[in-house]
């Protein structure tokens, strides 16, 4: 097929860490306010691999397992006098996401809303079904893997 002088070239290079970290803001704004009041002050890390340590506490056979994390009190030990070494953070892990992304032939925004819809959703204790019915609610347009 040959390409036409207004069609759009996918990307030559993969996202970077700053293009994810502002993805991934971005797809937070969108999360419906079941989830969204449970993060308000979750702090976004972005990297390319889980650190060795995670990888070891997980068992993990590769880095390219997990595609994020939530590292935060869980619900039912968080106090009101929580102290700034108790903030909660939801890590993705750019390679692994990128790979998966590549694989499924998705949208980016949506395998990263995925992703972040699945850390918070295990860390309040939603179910699967829970989790599956909210990602269906904000399914949209936009960026593949090309």
């Amino acid at each position: 097929m040959a390409m036409t002088g207004t069609a759009h070239k996918p990307p030559t290079l993969p996202p970077t860490l700053e293009y994810l970290e502002g993805l991934a803001r971005a797809e937070l704004k969108t999360l419906p306010e079941e989830l969204a009041h449970h993060v308000a002050d979750v702090v976004i890390r972005i990297a390319d691999f889980p650190d060795p340590e995670i990888e070891r506490e997980m068992g993990l056979r590769s880095p390219f397992d997990l595609l994020g994390l939530y590292q935060g009190v869980s619900l039912d030990r968080k106090s009101i006098a929580a102290t700034p070494e108790d903030i909660d953070m939801i890590f993705l892990y750019r390679r692994p996401i990128l790979d998966y992304w590549c694989e499924t032939g998705g949208d980016l925004g949506h395998v990263v809303r995925h992703v972040l819809i699945h850390e918070i959703g295990h860390h309040i204790g939603l179910s699967d079904a829970d989790m599956e019915r909210i990602e269906k609610e904000g399914q949209g347009p936009g960026f593949t893997c090309a």
